[in-house]
């Protein structure tokens, strides 16, 4: 058996190395990404990854958009991971930062589209 590269993960009977390029946009693409709304969301977005296991390679966010690489088991599909990562940061965003919900409505603080 060959030895495992460090790009290798395993379960018990497979090696993957599965990345996913994401990129989330608040609704209306408005540019509210930046000051401490920027630090909180990389929190919230770090703490939701390590929930389910999903490794950070390489994280983005600019005013309009959030970039992030992440490495995804593959028991885990990609839809499920996108849903609860949106559904949950959003949450979280709005019981922190209740003004936003005054500008973006209630608990749609991202936009519907999620580039994969």
């Amino acid at each position: 058996m060959s030895s495992q590269t460090k790009d290798d993960s395993s379960l018990v009977h497979t090696r993957w190395n599965c990345k996913y390029h994401l990129v989330f946009t608040p609704k209306y693409r408005r540019k509210v990404i930046y000051g401490k709304l920027r630090a909180d969301i990389g929190r919230i977005l770090r703490r939701l990854c390590e929930l389910k296991d999903v490794e950070i390679i390489e994280a983005h966010a600019m005013p309009d958009h959030v970039h992030m690489l992440v490495k995804i088991p593959p028991k885990m599909s990609v839809a499920s991971f996108v849903g609860y990562l949106k559904g949950r940061s959003a949450i979280i965003i709005h019981e922190r930062h209740a003004n936003l919900k005054y500008k973006y409505g209630n608990r749609s603080f991202l936009g519907k589209r999620i580039l994969c």
